[in-house]
């Protein structure tokens, strides 16, 4: 498998604005990305204007696919007007644990 995790700092009130984008694209991540296996999106408690996505990919080239799509290139450009500044990415290898999909240990 193959994850990341991404924190967003947001521009004072732009929480909203946000979360309705993210509402717009999750759908079509559901729908036509089966290599898609966990796509989180959470707010942080106390800190209105940061959200943190955890993301799980069946590989490295399911996770290229997603960013392949459509929907998620639109969602890349829509979302800068939102940020404070860059998002900070952390990639994850190696990943297990339980209740992850497919039986991971």
């Amino acid at each position: 498998m193959f994850g990341l995790v991404v924190r967003f700092d947001l521009r004072s009130g732009a929480a909203g604005e946000f979360d309705r984008l993210v509402a717009e694209t999750l759908p079509l991540i559901v729908s036509v990305e089966p290599g898609t296996l966990v796509y989180a999106t959470q707010e942080v408690e106390g800190e209105p204007d940061v959200r943190i996505f955890y993301e799980l990919y069946r590989d490295r080239v399911a996770f290229d696919e997603h960013e392949r799509q459509e929907h998620v290139r639109g969602f890349l450009a829509a979302r800068e007007e939102f940020l404070a500044g860059p998002p900070r990415v952390e990639f994850l290898t190696g990943v297990g644990g339980k209740g992850l999909p497919g039986g991971a240990q």
